[in-house]
Formats: C-alpha cells, sequence, structure tokens
C-alpha cells in the first residue's frame, strides 16, 4: 500500500542520545497504536449503557460501531500514502491530535446522532494515525533490530484485544463522577496530548523517496458503495424494508463495477490506482479476500450481537460480561503463537482450515448451551464454547496474512498488505449493518419487560446460526489458499513477498 522503502542510515551506538530518541518514539507510536486497538473493543462493552443513558435506537447502536470500521476502512491506503508524501511523522501527528479531538466529542456527545457523526471522524483520524506506526519503525530501526520491535508489536496488539473489553467494563462500572459510559472516550485525551507533545520532540520525520499518488475517486467510490450498501442494511427494518433501500443496494453494485473500471484506467494513466486490480489475478491472493472479507462480517456480528445478549438479555453487568470474555482472549492468544511457531509450519493450511471448523464447532456449543440453560446460564458455563470459539479464531488470524501473500509477487506486496487490513475492516463494517437482520431482525419492537431476555436470546442464538454459516463459507474459500505458507515453500518470489510485506506495513 505505502511505498515505506527509505534509504538505510547508519544508527548512532546504542547508549547514546539518538538510541534514546529512538526508543522513546516507539514508546510513543506504541501507545497511539495501543490507544486505537483499545478503542475499537472497548466500545461494544459499553454500547448498552449508551442506548440506556441515550435513547439510542438499533440502527445508531450499530453505526456507532460500524461508523468508525467504515472510516477507518475507507481511509488507511489515503493514510498510508500521504504519511509517505507529506512526512511520516507529520501525518502521525496530525491523526493522534484529531483522534484525541475526536474522542472528545465522543465523550461530551449530546445525543446520539453526534456520538455516530464523532465516532466516524474518530476513524477517519485513526486510519492517518495507524499506517504510520509501522512505516515509522521501519524508518527508525536497522533491519537487524526490527524483529525483536516488531515481536513487540504483536505483544501490544494482543494486549490490545485482551485489556479493551475489561478496561470498557470497569470505566463503565465504575461511573466515573457521573459520567456513566463517556470516560471510555474521555481516558484518550491525556494519552493522546500527550503522543502529541512527545512525538513532535523525539519521532523522526522520514519521507518515501518514490511514493504513490492520492486516488481520492477511489476513496470516494468505495465510501460511496460502502454507504450505499449499509444505510439501507441499518435503517431497513425501523422503515419497514422500503423499495428505495433495495434501489440502493442493487446501485451499491453499479458503483463497485465503476470503481473496477476506473481502478483499471487509473492504473494504466500513473501506476497509483488505490486498488492493484492485477492482484486479483492471483488465485490464492483473491481467495485470501474473499476469506478476509467474510471474517469481518461473522466477527461483526458476533461481537455485538454477544454484548447486547449478555448485558440486555441476561441483564448481566459491564463488568461481568467483560470478565466472561477472558477465557475467549486467552484462547485466542494462546492458539495464536502455537498456529504461527509449531503447526502452521508443519500441517500448513490445513491448519487455518481446522480453525474455521473448530470455531465452529464453538459457536454450535454456545448455541446448545444457551438453548439449555435459558435465562439462568452462567459465566462459568460460557467459558467451554468462548475457549473453543478462541483456540479456532486464532490459529486462524495469526497465519492467515502470510497465507494470502504467499503467492502475490513482491512488487505489489505492500499493496496486497494494505487491501487485506482495508477489506477486512469493511467486512466488519458490513457485519455490524447486518446485525439489523441477523439479530434484531427476529426481535419485535415493543417487547414487554418480562419478554426481553428471551427475545434478546432467541436473537442471539438465531444470529450465532449466521456466524457458524460464515464459518463454514470461510472453510470452504480456504481451499484456494496455498498448502504452505511463503517461508515454507520454496520457490522464486515468495520469500521477498514477506520480507517487502515488513518493509511496507500497514496496521
Amino acid at each position: 500500500m505505502n511505498s515505506t522503502d527509505t534509504p538505510y542510515v547508519p544508527r548512532p551506538a546504542a547508549g547514546d542520545q539518538g538510541d534514546r530518541r529512538r526508543w522513546f518514539a516507539l514508546a510513543i507510536v506504541m501507545t497511539a497504536a495501543f490507544m486505537d486497538l483499545v478503542d475499537v473493543t472497548i466500545v461494544n462493552i459499553a454500547i448498552p449503557s449508551i442506548q440506556r443513558d441515550e435513547g439510542a435506537t438499533f440502527s445508531q447502536i450499530q453505526w456507532i460501531t460500524a461508523g468508525y470500521a467504515l472510516a477507518f476502512a475507507a481511509g488507511l491506503v489515503t493514510g498510508g500514502r500521504l504519511g509517505d508524501i507529506h512526512g511520516r511523522k507529520r501525518i502521525f501527528l496530525v491523526g493522534i491530535g484529531g483522534f484525541t479531538l475526536a474522542s472528545a466529542l465522543c465523550g461530551f456527545a449530546v445525543n446520539p446522532e453526534m456520538l455516530v457523526a464523532s465516532r466516524i471522524l474518530q476513524g477517519a483520524m485513526a486510519a492517518l494515525m495507524v499506517p504510520q506506526v509501522l512505516s515509522i519503525v521501519h524508518a527508525t530501526f536497522p533491519a537487524h533490530e526490527r524483529g525483536k520491535v516488531f515481536g513487540l508489536f504483536g505483544a501490544i496488539v494482543g494486549l490490545g484485544a485482551v485489556s479493551g473489553p475489561l478496561l470498557g467494563a470497569l470505566l463503565t462500572e465504575w461511573n466515573l463522577f457521573g459520567l456513566e459510559w463517556r470516560p471510555i472516550f474521555l481516558i484518550n485525551l491525556p494519552v493522546g496530548i500527550a503522543g502529541l507533545v512527545l512525538g513532535g520532540r523525539f519521532i523522526t520525520e522520514s519521507r518515501a523517496p518514490r511514493a504513490l499518488k492520492l486516488d481520492l475517486v477511489g476513496v470516494a467510490l468505495v465510501t460511496l458503495a460502502l454507504l450505499m450498501l449499509l444505510y439501507p442494511l441499518t435503517r431497513g427494518r425501523e422503515l419497514g424494508w422500503p423499495l428505495w433501500g433495495y434501489a440502493s443496494m442493487a446501485g451499491a453494485l453499479v458503483v463497485f463495477a465503476a470503481l473496477v473500471a476506473y481502478e483499471r484506467a487509473k492504473g494504466a494513466r500513473d501506476g497509483s490506482p488505490l486498488i492493484e486490480l492485477s492482484l486479483f489475478r492471483v488465485k490464492s491472493f483473491a481467495a485470501g479476500i474473499a476469506v478476509q472479507t467474510v471474517f469481518g462480517v461473522g466477527l461483526g456480528v458476533f461481537f455485538l450481537v454477544w454484548t447486547l445478549y449478555m448485558q440486555i438479555g441476561l441483564g448481566w453487568s459491564a463488568l461481568r460480561a467483560g470478565l466472561t470474555g477472558v477465557p475467549f482472549s486467552v484462547a485466542v492468544s494462546a492458539a495464536a503463537g502455537m498456529s504461527v511457531q509449531l503447526l502452521v509450519p508443519r500441517y500448513g493450511r490445513k491448519v487455518l482450515q481446522a480453525g474455521a471448523l473448530v470455531m465452529a464447532v464453538g459457536v454450535l456449543l454456545y448455541i446448545w448451551e444457551s438453548e439449555r440453560y435459558g435465562m439462568d446460564i452462567a459465566s462459568w458455563q460460557m467459558a467451554l464454547p468462548l475457549a473453543v470459539m478462541g483456540v479456532g479464531m486464532g490459529l486462524i488470524v495469526a497465519p492467515l496474512t502470510d497465507a494470502v501473500l504467499s503467492e502475490v509477487p513482491s512488487e505489489h506486496a505492500g499493496s496486497a498488505s494494505g487491501l487485506i487490513n482495508t477489506v477486512q475492516q469493511m467486512g466488519n463494517a458490513l457485519g455490524l449493518g447486518l446485525v439489523s437482520v441477523a439479530f434484531f431482525g427476529v426481535i419485535d419492537e415493543r417487547l414487554a419487560p418480562a419478554e426481553v431476555g428471551p427475545a434478546y436470546a432467541d436473537g442471539f442464538r438465531h444470529a450465532l446460526g449466521w456466524v457458524a454459516a460464515v464459518l463454514g463459507v470461510i472453510f470452504l474459500l480456504m481451499f484456494a489458499l496455498p498448502k504452505r505458507p511463503a517461508q515454507h515453500v520454496e520457490g522464486a518470489g515468495e520469500a521477498p513477498a514477506v520480507v517487502e510485506r515488513e518493509r511496507e506495513p500497514v496496521a
């Protein structure tokens, strides 16, 4: 996606002022990455509190999460290229400053509409900030140190995924200063301000000598197509599925077709398209993009519905819901490490397919337990299906990117890596939109208090049926992935693809 092939400049010897500055810079960009990761997961656990406090409608609940994902996805490519052109430090500081401002607007939102708009702004600012993180790391650290740094980044990613729901639960439960859910956003203010001040002092500026041009028309077409698809999905149920909604969703396909035609012309004209269409001639990449998109859809459906089920359906506190998810997070982390280090080198693609099947088994087990125990289900009874789901997810998420990139030519690996991240976010936004069909579609709008719990439990099981079906599709799509990841297959061009992906990362 972005070209980050900054020429290597000899680094100062360890222990001098320059060495300290770059480690300070690393801490700053890692903190920003952690802040973004936490912000994605922290919101879900507070959604019921937001609904109660603000009187948000079902569609507004969806847009609080989907708006962020959509803006983030649409801006990732452009954010990376802006850093290459105008300087990664500069764009990083603009992004973290804007993210902090948007967090304040979220925290002080006076109505659901303002919160949705602020979340969209927050996602757009994250799209400026996040792509610079690994690019700054590349420009700051020599090659022999990057392995250690990227390992640290992986640990930060895992910590963000685990701590987000718990932190959100604690901040919501504590109700600091009577602010209810608002501290989940306001906590970003001191962190963001510190990152802005310290980043200006310690981060070294860098640019790409051969940066790709911006493709704002491509961004506009992608965003328009997704809005034409998502808006009718989220509002259709409340409005009685009007005819214009179906027309809008059909029109989205026309806009996508126009996007393909424009990108083909853009690539021929200046070689800087938003989407490198030639990548889709590689069967494994095309299938991998489909896997990432569909996987994002499944996760988008599950996490929002799961939170609503526990807190509104079962009436649990935010803290109890957050703690209930710990087995899932621990299982994901443990399985991801085993998958990359032990299993994939030996069994290749079969590990990813096993992950899809294991995760599907966990989903079906969850459906069965929810049906069997009904409204009396306990957190400890959920531990088994959540752990099984976590193991399945861990087997997939860690090695999937390398599997998708393994047959991509090295000169396009940066663009391919960025596109993978983009479509996963778009799939997540689409999944959040589908919640109106998979979950809210089976719940009556007018429910007596005694009917809410059973209705939400029934909607939860219905939505999990969708997730199980999605995992079945993913299992079949994975047959098009290569049997072995790049670093374990002999052949020209494959190892460089992995190296290039490290050189041109997009978070």
